[in-house]
């Protein structure tokens, strides 16, 4: 370089942000980089050290991020960043970015940020290993006290809490193929850029690019904290490759047992599971739906029909500590989450996945809305939408709801004395129903399907509840489901959501019945 040049040169370089790295960000940038990669082959994310894919979980749990070095702590803002260390589950890093105006910065790995169970772990990290994701932290319970609310790691999956929820379900940035025989993929988030938050701050703004075998997404979140944990979504998909079922808004959970079903040999507690229920609210005849979860003893889909969905959610109804009595799970503090799409989606399906599972740790349900017509390749599709995370109350649904569904033998006493039938009770509550005398002229109607018998039904004032009980006696035809839809009325006054239940013939309830 000539002594002119440098002259020329070295006071432009002066001018230039500190950052060297820093470059111009906005959502757009995640939505062009998004649509490229959908214009080429699929790369797998490059897989984190073997060592670290096969700690133990104690061992992993033992890599604990310090909290004092959570971002913006030391500059008094709201909300504080937690990294996710990559290993065991999360198996390989994310590219994270903060952006500082309409400038995005990457941030670089620092192990000195984490504690380790024992020495050797710490010597094999590398330094430049990455994070598998980040936690979002908001003053909860006091001013000085940093409480988790959001976690985004592990494919393209995230979980939030409100106010007085412990985690529990989980979100997803998409669902592709769920429950099909061609077996379920797993797209994921592979970089994110976070706002730099303002110190007074009520919201976060965050952006995530999303890539699979078969689609890449950009994503835009603006999470709001409080007693209901709101997140306002932006997507854009761009399919690689024509996508059978597709699954926009999906929501994860848990079901083991409840009070709809048989307690498992040797369990003592009550009920578990992390939500208890499906609601879906369609805006063409306004109807709600509610359908209780089940752990099927094989793969389950039900499709929900939806002309204009409002909204649906898988909901945690039951929040009493006495219907699961376990001092540690929490289930009755578990989130209920409810999706409400921002415009019209269309014409679609909200599909229902049930797996069996033979226990509390895997997450065997997934709720999402599914469009009529199938992803294109060569195509974009755009989805805004809500997901709201809160007490089962956040879905806003002003009919009666259904708060307990109990099946029985109808050859019992107290069940009937029709062989080969099940005795079905169902409970609501609130809604119009409140408004009510006990000796109002509330009926049922019940529909069986599946070519089922509906034997007889009644409804009654249960005072020592106040609630209004639905009782039915059917019985399925051989060999089919029992399947059966119900609501209350009043004269033409629809005073109930529609429940809506089915249990196929090699569930365990209709095997002892049968």
């Amino acid at each position: 370089m000539t002594m002119d040049l440098k002259r020329l040169v070295y006071p432009l370089l002066c001018l230039l942000p500190m950052t060297a790295w820093a470059e111009p960000f906005d959502f757009q940038t995640v939505v062009d980089k998004a649509e490229r990669l959908a214009g080429s082959d699929w790369q797998a994310p490059e897989q984190v050290p073997r060592f670290l894919q096969e700690l133990s979980y104690h061992d992993y749990q033992g890599i604990r991020f310090k909290p004092e070095s959570s971002l913006w702590r030391e500059e008094g803002a709201a909300f504080n960043l937690m990294l996710i260390p990559p290993g065991l589950f999360y198996q390989h890093a994310v590219d994270i970015h903060i952006v500082d105006g309409d400038q995005a910065e990457p941030l670089s790995f620092d192990k000195n940020q984490f504690s380790y169970p024992n020495s050797e772990i710490e010597k094999l990290l590398p330094v430049d290993l990455g994070y598998a994701g980040f936690k979002l932290t908001f003053p909860f319970s006091a001013p000085d006290v940093q409480n988790q609310f959001l976690v985004f790691a592990g494919a393209s999956y995230y979980r939030a809490v409100g106010r007085h929820n412990n985690f529990g379900l989980s979100g997803r940035g998409v669902a592709v193929n769920t429950g099909l025989p061609s077996g379920e993929e797993f797209p994921a988030f592979v970089e994110f850029w976070l706002e730099k938050p303002k110190a007074d701050a009520k919201s976060f703004t965050f952006y995530g690019l999303l890539d699979g075998k078969s689609l890449a997404g950009a994503y835009q979140f603006e999470v709001t904290p409080g007693d209901e944990t709101v997140l306002e979504v932006k997507s854009v998909l761009f399919p690689r490759q024509r996508i059978e079922l597709a699954g926009v808004a999906p929501l994860t959970s848990m079901f083991y047992y409840g009070e709809n079903t048989l307690r498992p040999d040797g369990e003592w507690r009550p009920e578990v599971h992390d939500s208890d229920g499906l609601l879906v609210h369609d805006g063409s005849s306004d109807e709600w739906l509610w359908r209780p979860l089940n752990n099927p003893a094989a793969l389950s889909m039900d499709y929900f029909a939806t002309q204009q969905l409002k909204g649906f959610g898988l909901l945690q109804r039951d929040t009493g500590f006495a219907s699961y009595m376990d001092p540690e799970a929490h289930y009755g503090t578990r989130p209920s989450a409810w999706v409400e799409p921002s415009g019209d989606w269309g014409k679609g399906h909200v599909v229902l996945t049930q797996l069996p599972t033979p226990d509390e740790t895997n997450d065997n349900i997934v709720a999402f809305w599914t469009p009529e017509g199938k992803l294109q390749d060569q195509q974009s599709y755009s989805y805004a939408y809500r997901v709201r995370f809160g007490n089962a109350e956040l879905a806003r649904n002003p009919m009666a709801q259904a708060v307990d569904s109990f099946l029985g033998d109808g050859t019992r006493i107290g069940g009937g004395n029709a062989k080969g039938a099940v005795r079905v009770i169902v409970d609501f509550a609130g809604g119009p129903l409140d408004k009510l005398a006990a000796d109002a002229p509330v009926a049922g109607q019940v529909t069986a399907l599946e070519e089922g018998e509906l034997l007889e039904h009644f409804v009654e004032y249960i005072p020592a509840l106040e609630r209004w009980r639905l009782s039915m006696l059917v019985r399925p035809a051989a060999n089919r489901p029992l399947s059966i839809r119900a609501f209350l009325h009043e004269g033409e006054q629809t005073l109930s959501e529609t429940w809506t239940y089915q249990l196929m013939p090699d569930s365990d309830v209709l095997k002892v019945i049968q």
